[in-house]
């Protein structure tokens, strides 16, 4: 069993995006899930399906027209041994507007461009460019 299953879900994506592999098999969760479900939203995946026996999450990598991927790195900031917290003022743009980063809140998981517009603050989990 992992002990850090976001860390394993983003790592899962990002060696999947670079060997160009179309489909991602996960650990399901409800907090997985709904961050698979903010990555769709965002154009990093095209689909995210829970299997009939509900213990896995199918999800399918965005690739562009010239056949590279959408998702090319992830960094994970905060981490089982230490947890990072930020406010809507520090929710700032990452890779110069081309990456996000996904934060955890009360109102659910958002990317930093929501959490500065709802001014909302929370766990920031990852940055994914």
């Amino acid at each position: 069993m992992v002990s850090d299953r976001v860390g394993d879900f983003i790592i899962r994506l990002k060696n999947a995006s670079a060997i160009h592999r179309e489909e991602v098999v996960a650990p399901y969760s409800k907090h997985i899930h709904a961050i698979a479900q903010k990555l769709r939203e965002l154009g990093f995946l095209t689909e995210v399906e829970q299997t009939s026996n509900k213990r896995e999450l199918h999800v399918v990598i965005a690739y562009a027209d010239d056949g590279s991927a959408r998702l090319r790195d992830v960094r994970r900031i905060s981490k089982p041994g230490r947890r990072v917290y930020i406010s809507h003022r520090d929710a700032h743009v990452v890779a110069g507007g081309t990456g996000v980063r996904i934060i955890s809140t009360p109102s659910g998981i958002v990317s930093d461009a929501q959490a500065r517009r709802n001014r909302l603050g929370g766990e920031a989990l990852f940055e994914i460019w």
